[in-house]
């Protein structure tokens, strides 16, 4: 029996993130700023979601299909592809540690050790912990290891918008936590966030920033998704109480003001879908996008015109403040508001060149900059 049909929830969610044929893509129609130039790394990841990589130049890949994929590279191109895992709940996220694939299963996080030697033998996953909450609504989860070494893992909120009667503090539901390698330890280190699929810290200061998605069925153009800062540990980011950081919840807002939450770095639009979020840290590109985060937009559902459906980048002050959005890459969306393709993360390689993957295409690009 298939992955959706054990899981009706994620076929409907499947049947938004995969293209009917498989086709040559047409990366022609990516628009890009003047010196950049995207080429398709592979079109054989289906639904493809996050991205980490390895030492030795192996790319992992999760995705919302139930499998897990490792890309090898060789100078920017795709050497080999091999599939190393098969049959897991929505493995979404992927992070390396000291020679172990962590992937996130919705309520365990799973671990394939010694896994770049084993790409044709991958080795049976390790539990590291079966403890999460097994909703899945939101359920699925981007993970990275901090500058702490310990391993992130967001839980979102298990609807559009509520407060778990079992979660009044929500700590288990709409938080990000961060948990020991071995899966001990796990506790909420932000609040009131509604669904982050996309996080990382400040190349300088080591602060978390995340994406964060609003909720939806307000309208089309409110509430904004968000880019935010985790200045401290056990600040709160509003959710149910607070969208967007200024839109008050119709049922949930009252006697919470939006003013004892803490604000967003940069609104980021209404439904655009802010996905997976990076720093860039690279020299291949031009000196002033030193430190500029990558967002990618996986578009709009819900909206009467859709929004989203490319990459966005963001500058802004080592305190948040200042932030700026420039529109970097776009073309997934069509004239007629059919989409060819879905962004949903970012990853820069140590050649300084960009990847991003798609889910709806089921492919990974690959940006490069050459002085014009």
């Amino acid at each position: 029996m298939g992955t959706a049909a054990l899981f009706p929830a994620l076929a409907a969610l499947l049947a938004l993130t995969a293209p009917l044929v498989h086709a040559a893509l047409p990366i022609e129609r990516i628009a890009l700023p003047p010196g950049f130039h995207i080429e398709v790394l592979s079109d054989d990841v289906p639904a493809a979601r996050e991205m980490t990589l390895s030492p030795n130049g192996i790319l992992y890949v999760g995705s919302l299909d139930s499998h897990v994929y490792a890309l090898e590279l060789r100078d920017g191109k795709l050497a080999r592809r091999h599939v190393i895992a098969s049959g897991l709940p929505m493995p979404v996220g992927v992070a390396w540690r000291d020679g172990s694939l962590y992937v996130s299963a919705v309520s365990s996080i799973l671990r394939l050790d010694a896994i770049d030697t084993h790409l044709d033998d991958p080795p049976k996953p390790v539990v590291v912990t079966d403890a999460l909450p097994a909703a899945y609504h939101h359920g699925w989860k981007f993970i990275a290891f901090g500058p702490d070494g310990k391993l992130y893992v967001p839980q979102g909120a298990p609807c559009n918008v509520c407060l778990p009667a079992n979660d009044p503090q929500r700590t288990r539901y709409a938080m990000i936590g961060r948990m020991d390698p071995d899966g001990s330890h796990y506790e909420t280190i932000a609040r009131g966030v509604r669904n982050s699929v996309g996080f990382a810290w400040h190349p300088r200061t080591h602060e978390l920033w995340f994406t964060d998605n609003g909720r939806d069925r307000m309208g089309d153009d409110i509430p904004d998704d968000k880019l935010n800062r985790l200045s401290r540990t056990g600040l709160d980011f509003g959710f149910p109480y607070c969208h967007g950081g200024n839109i008050a919840d119709p049922e949930f807002g009252a006697g919470h003001p939006c003013s004892n939450f803490t604000p967003p770095v940069a609104k980021l639009g209404a439904h655009v879908a802010s996905l997976g979020m990076r720093f860039y840290t690279g020299t291949m590109f031009p000196p002033d996008y030193r430190d500029s985060i990558f967002i990618a937009e996986h578009g709009s559902w819900n909206r009467s015109k859709k929004v989203g459906y490319r990459v966005v980048r963001i500058t802004a002050n080592v305190d948040g403040t200042n932030a700026r959005e420039q529109v970097f890459a776009h073309g997934w969306l069509n004239a007629d508001e059919t989409e060819w393709g879905r962004p949903d993360d970012v990853l820069p390689l140590p050649d300084g060149s960009l990847l991003i993957s798609d889910d709806y295409a089921g492919a990974i690009y690959r940006v490069t900059y050459t002085k014009p």
